[in-house]
């Protein structure tokens, strides 16, 4: 799957080791650059080899802290379009602001469409992400982009365990376009929860709509963030006499307090997470997957100009 010299790859301080994974993908290394900071805390770039004509991507998540990696990305984008690079490709394996993507009160922002903006005003010529938290956001851009999708990772991957007596369960209304994907994968029964947000952080589930009653629940999302949506949808199936063997499986591993605590629920089996945002370890019931093949052939497609979406149709 090798990319030819014309091909650089670079990334911030986000993701180093999934851009080395998929750079190792493309048998290619990482290019020479130098991510710093000046003393007061401004991101200091600097590109230690000539990129005139060449076909750049950029592999960094503007995941936490969220507002350093933006500028990182953004800075990158602005010494690779000033040092003459030919394309710059935006890949952001975690979309950062995308929760925001509409106005559910009056006066508030829509920051996925304002860092859509800055992408391109900064010189992006296209992005390549995966799993947004809203599919619309694609249409924030006027530049191209290529939204991939784990599920065929994740999917794969269940298909290894014991799948018997099982339901994938959506976690709300607005997964449920991937949950009945994941189920058609894995040939299961669907059900879904309806959550009513009581805050900007917070809900609470209302309904449960389908059969889990002596199933074994998979409950898909694109993220965990503190887990609580995940831990009072479990607890709203258990009450439902649900088995009490629990797979969570979801792209992002966002991970902010208190969810680890949450996702050692007794009735929490097995928690399933890719690489898009950086995990350290340290809970015995996460399993973290790999997204490095999927961007790297995303990445050779791209350059090739071949079809992106034969990638992860299921």
């Amino acid at each position: 799957m090798r990319v030819g010299e014309d091909v650089k790859l670079f990334c911030g301080t986000a993701t180093p080791e999934l851009a080395r994974a998929v750079a190792k993908n493309l048998g290619k290394e990482l290019s020479h650059g130098t991510v710093s900071q000046f003393p007061d805390g401004e991101t200091r770039i600097r590109i230690d080899e000539s990129v005139r004509g060449s076909d750049t991507y950029i592999i960094q998540s503007t995941s936490a802290p969220v507002n350093h990696n933006l500028m990182e990305l953004l800075v990158l984008v602005d010494a690779l379009r000033r040092a003459s690079a030919w394309r710059i490709n935006a890949v952001i394996p975690y979309f950062g602001y995308a929760r925001q993507d509409k106005k559910v009160q009056a006066r508030e922002p829509i920051t996925a469409k304002l860092v859509a903006n800055l992408l391109e005003t900064a010189g992006v010529d296209r992005v390549i992400t995966v799993d947004l938290h809203a599919g619309q956001i694609q249409g924030f851009f006027d530049v191209p982009v290529d939204h991939l999708t784990a599920l065929s990772i994740l999917g794969n991957h269940l298909k290894t365990t014991d799948l018997s007596d099982s339901v994938v369960v959506s976690p709300d209304v607005g997964r449920a376009t991937e949950a009945r994907r994941l189920a058609n994968f894995l040939n299961l029964p669907l059900a879904m929860l309806y959550k009513r947000r009581t805050s900007p952080t917070e809900t609470e589930v209302t309904h449960v709509i389908g059969e889990v009653d002596g199933l074994r629940p998979i409950m898909i999302d694109d993220m965990i963030s503190t887990a609580g949506t995940m831990r009072r949808g479990i607890d709203a199936l258990l009450k439902l006499g649900a088995v009490p063997d629990v797979r969570v499986a979801a792209t992002h591993a966002v991970f902010t307090p208190p969810a680890l605590e949450r996702l050692s629920h007794s009735a929490i089996q097995r928690v399933y997470v890719t690489d898009t945002v950086p995990f350290q370890g340290g809970h015995a019931s996460v399993e973290v997957l790999s997204v490095a093949p999927l961007l790297a052939k995303a990445i050779r497609n791209v350059h090739d100009h071949n079809s992106v979406s034969s990638l992860f149709t299921t």
